[in-house]
């Protein structure tokens, strides 16, 4: 299955007024920007990636925490796992040359699964 956490996907109106929120308030450190989309922030070990609504991505998103994520060597493999145990994919891309899914879990919550490589 996943091999370890990769993110908590937070989706802002304003990435840049709520990275700074995070730096201000519970002593977040700015990682990097992702040009035209907001930025990532560490918030003391978890990695918060803020975000607008991407146009590139087709599933239904909407603002606030909107997925968390996990990475895996064995995309293909956590993928049949995740659909024999009722996980509903919605949505598989390629991004930055490795595969991704957004699932929703048989409970309603989003994740994503991210391809390591």
């Amino acid at each position: 299955m996943a091999d370890d956490f990769g993110h908590v996907h937070l989706k802002t109106t304003d990435p840049v007024a709520a990275a700074k929120y995070y730096i201000d308030n519970f002593g977040g450190k700015m990682k990097q920007e992702i040009p035209g989309r907001g930025c990532q922030v560490d918030l003391h070990g978890v990695q918060l990636n803020i975000t607008t609504i991407i146009p590139e991505q087709n599933h239904e998103q909407h603002l606030g925490i909107e997925h968390m994520a996990v990475r895996t060597e064995d995309y293909p493999g956590t993928m049949s796992k995740l659909r024999g145990s009722g996980t509903t994919v919605l949505e598989e891309l390629t991004s930055n040359g490795r595969r991704i899914a957004f699932v929703r879990l048989p409970f309603g919550i989003d994740m994503e699964v991210i391809e390591k490589v």
